[in-house]
């Protein structure tokens, strides 16, 4: 009982760090620059705790399951749920942008610079970038998709090893323990790092940037509204997910995920309170980071909508046999950016190119994008989260047995 009123309290506290750091923005923007420190410190805590947190969960959840052809028929499932959850993201902005024509209007001012370079990524680039050349390179670079790939053969080696690599994978469980606990020291830290994140975003951009584009920015929130009320919650029916404990579960990493646009930091809580909500080990450690890259909802969402918008503000009629081929390439250099800088914005620089449509339409959204980043960045914990408790339910997790039961926490001592 203690633990879920700590939960509570901090998610209270969250919300309030958010709601001044937006009222602080307004009233001292000049002042409220200078709060980044806050949001940055709290991220660079946050990013600790990842590369420790997946290699020790991982490999004790995968050498725990011992059974390296569940593994493989779990990561195939999850393949199949990503691939049909993005591509209906795709669609639902795809007609969201179409529908409401935010890019109506609004004139493109030639050989304004974007300052994104141009995504030239192929598929041999994504896959030669999927696995570590040096494990130690992708933890300091915070590399998830290459832990996770290094971290599952490290652990499946412990598997087939057996009984002599026990010692191994008792100091992995040991590590992850400690990691959830480290984290639960980090997360006092949220609400100030909440404020200062969102006091320097408003004082930088101020919220007069909504005037001109207030219509994308609505049109984007309108539709991830939308995927989250309509698709992802057609989901949790069909997949029966209790959703009351899934919303309480989740609430704490999405406000850090929102507010900071940032998934890593909310990462590691994420991991820990779906293993709580009762998602085995061993698949919420692989879904959940391996969904950062091949699970992109709000952002796969975002880049149908902001090509279309582009195209509208250069006055540039798309057939709609032309923009499901679009949709197809964004589908596609969409996976494996996890960590990539601006990758959105990277990724819809190469598209536009690719479709002849102007780069320098980017420098346009720039402004916003932050705001937009915010809300495609949630979306994309919460859908990666769904995610995990989806592939469990379809691995015979029955999830209602566990209705009253209460929500465990940090045990922060």
């Amino acid at each position: 009982m203690k633990s879920k009123s700590l939960t509570a309290s901090l998610t209270t506290w969250i919300m309030a760090g958010l709601a001044g750091g937006v009222v602080f923005g307004i009233a001292f923007p000049s002042a409220a620059k200078e709060c980044g420190i806050l949001g940055t410190i709290f991220l660079r805590l946050i990013k600790s705790i990842i590369a420790p947190l997946l290699f020790g969960t991982l490999v004790s959840g995968i050498a725990g399951a011992g059974n390296l052809k569940m593994m493989g028929r779990i990561g195939g499932k999850a393949l199949l749920y990503f691939e049909i959850v993005t591509t209906v993201a795709l669609f639902v902005g795809l007609g969201a942008v179409n529908l409401i024509q935010p890019g109506a209007g609004i004139q493109i001012k030639a050989g304004a610079s974007a300052g994104v370079s141009q995504s030239s990524g192929g598929l041999a680039t994504i896959l030669e970038h999927t696995f570590p050349a040096s494990v130690v390179d992708a933890m300091a670079k915070g590399e998830v998709l290459q832990l996770v790939v290094f971290a599952f053969l490290f652990g499946a080696a412990c598997a087939a090893v057996g009984t002599k690599a026990r010692p191994v994978v008792e100091i992995c469980e040991s590590l992850s323990e400690v990691m959830f606990r480290y984290t639960g020291y980090v997360m006092y830290a949220a609400p100030l790092g909440v404020f200062g994140a969102m006091a320097a975003t408003i004082g930088d951009k101020g919220i007069g940037v909504l005037t001109s584009l207030g219509k994308l920015v609505a049109t984007l929130y309108g539709a991830e509204v939308f995927f989250v009320v309509v698709v992802l919650g057609a989901v949790t029916t069909i997949a029966r997910i209790p959703v009351r404990r899934f919303i309480d579960a989740v609430r704490g990493p999405f406000l850090i995920a929102f507010s900071t646009a940032s998934s890593e930091a909310a990462l590691p809580e994420a991991l820990e309170k779906m293993e709580r909500f009762g998602v085995p080990k061993h698949i919420v450690a692989f879904v959940l980071p391996a969904g950062y890259s091949f699970n992109l909802d709000g952002s796969t969402l975002y880049l149908a909508l902001a090509s279309m918008f582009i195209a509208q503000a250069a006055g540039k009629h798309i057939p709609f046999t032309t923009q499901l081929v679009m949709m197809l390439t964004l589908m596609l250099t969409s996976k494996g950016v996890a960590g990539v800088p601006r990758a959105s914005l990277v990724i819809l620089a190469g598209t536009l190119a690719t479709f002849g449509l102007p780069v320098e339409g980017i420098a346009v959204i720039l402004g916003v994008d932050t705001l937009m980043d915010m809300a495609r960045t949630s979306v994309n914990l919460l859908g990666n989260c769904l995610a995990t408790a989806v592939v469990a339910r379809w691995e015979g997790v029955d999830f209602r047995a566990r209705d009253t039961e209460p929500i465990a926490v940090s045990q922060v001592a």
